[in-house]
């Protein structure tokens, strides 16, 4: 149910239950978290792809994987099996994208909808095809936004975007989704594939550490104040320094050559 393979650098993570809309199952999802981990432990890796097979990217959770619900002696709902469900499942998936190691590009070749958008959004570029659309759909359901949704939306377009998305529950095409700018750039359907490969080999090309720790700082300034954000930037260039990628770019400049990164 899920694809993987690794080549020239790049992970790639596919989801493949396209008769389901690539709805995540519990299984899956736990072997995308695995396969993000690796990534960020394996230096052969320096850029992932997540997109899916068929006409859909992702239409969220499974939920007739979900567990079923516990209830006490009088037959009540056990109070917390809800948060902990929610914790231990969408919120893990979307967190190991955002502390990957190695820069995420999501390549949304249809319907990201509900947790299936969150995990593109989560991504560090997302690429959409032009029949890609995006869904904000717990408000049809009846149900609040989960999987980092009302962390992720209001960091990406602001409150009032984020409330219209989320309120309403409207289908967002993949053109407006990048005026907005929730899509780094929308290609043409037969496009996608080969303009995340584009991008991933660019990314596993450079220099890895470097990639990561810049990663890192962007999405920590978020909740940091200024004099916090600056101490991090400053001690993350200090580390990077130690880097033989960083002694490389410094050397190409100086003697005028294209640098060779290694990703160490």
């Amino acid at each position: 149910m899920v694809l993987h393979a690794t080549d020239n650098g790049v992970s790639w993570i596919t989801l493949n239950r396209p008769e389901a809309m690539n709805a995540v199952t519990w299984d899956q999802r736990e072997r995308i978290i695995a396969l993000l981990g690796e990534a960020s432990a394996d230096p052969a890796v320096r850029a992932v792809v997540i997109t899916a097979t068929g006409r859909g990217f992702c239409a969220g959770a499974d939920l007739r994987g979900t567990p079923t619900a516990r209830t006490d002696a009088d037959g009540e709902r056990v109070t917390g099996d809800v948060a902990r469900t929610i914790r231990q499942g969408a919120q893990r998936l979307v967190t190991a994208v955002l502390d990957c190691e190695k820069p995420v590009i999501a390549a949304v070749n249809g319907t990201a909808a509900g947790l299936g958008a969150h995990l593109a959004l989560a991504c560090d570029l997302v690429l959409a095809a032009e029949s890609a659309r995006f869904i904000e759909v717990f408000v049809r359901r009846g149900l609040v936004p989960d999987g980092g949704g009302a962390y992720l939306l209001p960091r990406l377009v602001g409150p009032q975007r984020a409330k219209e998305l989320m309120f309403f529950g409207d289908a967002l095409a993949a053109a407006d989704a990048e005026r907005m700018g929730l899509v780094n750039r929308v290609v043409a359907d037969t496009e996608l594939a080969a303009t995340a490969k584009e991008w991933a080999e660019r990314l596993a090309a450079g220099p890895t550490r470097a990639l990561a720790l810049t990663k890192h700082l962007v999405n920590a300034s978020l909740d940091a104040d200024r004099t916090t954000a600056l101490a991090a930037e400053a001690w993350a260039q200090e580390i990077n320094m130690s880097t033989r990628d960083a002694n490389e770019g410094v050397a190409s400049f100086v003697e005028r050559r294209t640098p060779k990164y290694r990703g160490l």
